[in-house]
């Protein structure tokens, strides 16, 4: 693998046309995993095949340095990478990242990894658990780490199989574990929800900790999880006894249906049947939904009980509501568009700087009166290849006294770090990326979530493994001051 340093944005040219029991001790592993099933809405596919003319693009373009070489790195001058541990025991997909501490917890399609980066030139892997379901999105509270189950499974057990969603034992839901001794993580219990758990964000409140459960009905072929599905899954859990972990409320987010989807204008957008991701700001008892067809903001001053004050839709460029990120004051919050599941090119030219994009919107008013108002959009300036899957995906705020600045990760665009302090005229400030995985065909890879914590930038690139970055500029330097015991991007803290 080769390493460069491009301080230019790249002037890149078109690349063709437009269970067994809940107690269970999880297996620490001793040999390779089970394979994993990529999931229906971030990774829907492994490979997809492009045509010789676009192949042929690619190669061309890497040859004359309009984009980097297969596997190349290159960054902005203010970016330094400092590791690379690629997957080692874990085969599957690397998808989530939450922190504690002095570790990184980094799910994976097969399990979830625990890094030690007391060092982060050099993390190292502190343990590693097989527990196959995708997509494993992965958070943490205190002594307990909670994963997402988002495919049909045998039973709730670490040593479950795929099975078909028509079979009546499937199971699908939310994994509970404890990880007082991160060497060696306890699985303690499981709970089955509605539709499983594609994502999964923590409400702390003293004893208990609220689980909001985001999940949707994807296809037909699913015949317990058919529209309408249009509410969250609220799990409490006791910090005390999670055994006793259970869902105990599915609030109806869109009682009028939501966005039907489809349509002449954008026959790509998104009906509404659950949510894709929340992220809550709990010191302003305040969150944002990102539910494949609309983009809302709730009050969550009572956990059990949120109730929404605004609801946007975007029916000409945003295709599906993926992610959603407040500013420091709660003024603003950043919408992205997962355009084509994640696994499409759609970085290129063709496809153009509005779609597949973030969407930025100011809240405006107060208390129950906010309103979302649509200010502008922002995408990676830098265009992508035809076999590389690239759109907008999971970032943190960098915090910054008095401006809005993210990281965050593209897929096979990389990983971007951008200003949105003036909510109209967003522009990137730095980034970091690799060149095409293959110039033969599109395969799935990428950064999927790049997060900011204590200094550094950590990067769980879904093939080439974790990554830490670090970005040196006089914008974000401020940043390096603010130390986090704990960390999951959805449960947005109050950093300054």
């Amino acid at each position: 693998m080769t390493s460069s340093t491009n301080p230019r944005v790249r002037r890149r040219r078109r690349l063709g046309v437009a269970t067994a029991a809940a107690g269970l001790l999880a297996t620490l592993l001793a040999a390779g995993p089970a394979a994993a099933t990529p999931d229906p809405g971030d990774t829907p596919a492994k490979r997809q095949g492009v045509t010789t003319s676009q192949q042929q693009e690619a190669r061309e373009a890497i040859q004359s340095g309009e984009i980097p070489g297969v596997d190349e790195i290159v960054h902005s001058k203010n970016v330094e990478h400092l590791a690379n541990i690629p997957k080692d025991a874990l085969k599957g997909l690397n998808t989530d990242l939450a922190f504690q501490g002095k570790y990184a917890f980094a799910g994976n399609y097969d399990g979830f990894r625990i890094f030690d980066i007391s060092n982060p030139k050099k993390p190292r892997t502190v343990s590693q658990v097989l527990c196959p379901g995708s997509q494993n999105d992965i958070s943490v509270s205190g002594n307990l780490l909670f994963l997402s189950t988002d495919s049909s499974r045998s039973d709730n057990s670490c040593t479950s199989t795929t099975q078909p969603a028509t079979e009546k034992s499937s199971w699908e839901g939310m994994k509970i574990f404890d990880i007082s001794d991160v060497r060696n993580p306890r699985y303690v219990a499981a709970v089955e929800t509605a539709c499983g758990s594609h994502t999964n964000t923590l409400v702390p409140d003293g004893r208990n900790v609220y689980i909001y459960v985001s999940s949707y009905s994807p296809r037909a072929t699913y015949p317990d999880c058919q529209p309408p599905h249009d509410g969250i899954s609220i799990i409490k859990v006791p910090r005390k006894a999670p055994q006793k972990a259970a869902v105990i409320d599915f609030p109806v987010l869109f009682p009028d249906g939501g966005n039907p989807g489809g349509g002449t204008e954008n026959p790509n957008l998104s009906e509404t049947t659950g949510c894709h991701d929340l992220t809550v700001l709990p010191s302003k008892d305040l969150a944002a939904g990102a539910c494949m067809g609309d983009g809302i903001i709730f009050d969550i001053k009572n956990p059990e009980k949120p109730k929404v004050i605004d609801r946007v839709q975007d029916n000409v460029n945003f295709a599906f509501w993926h992610s959603a990120t407040f500013n420091e004051r709660a003024n603003k919050v950043v919408f992205t568009d997962e355009l084509g599941g994640g696994g499409g090119a759609t970085c290129n030219e063709a496809t153009g700087p509005k779609r597949g994009a973030n969407g930025i919107y100011d809240i405006k008013g107060h208390g129950d009166k906010r309103k979302l108002v649509f200010k502008s959009y922002y995408k990676i300036p830098r265009h992508q290849a035809d076999t590389e899957n690239c759109v907008a995906h999971n970032g943190s705020l960098i915090p910054v006294p008095g401006r809005d600045i993210m990281v965050q990760a593209w897929y096979q665009g990389g990983v971007s770090f951008w200003d949105f302090t003036d909510s109209s005229k967003p522009k990137e400030i730095g980034y970091f990326e690799r060149g095409p995985l293959s110039t033969d065909a599109i395969s799935t890879g990428g950064s999927w979530s790049a997060y900011y914590y204590n200094g550094y930038v950590f990067s769980n690139d879904i093939a080439k493994g974790f990554d830490v970055l670090k970005i040196n500029d006089r914008r974000t330097d401020p940043a390096k001051w603010v130390r986090m015991r704990e960390l999951n991007v959805q449960t947005q803290p109050d950093y300054l």
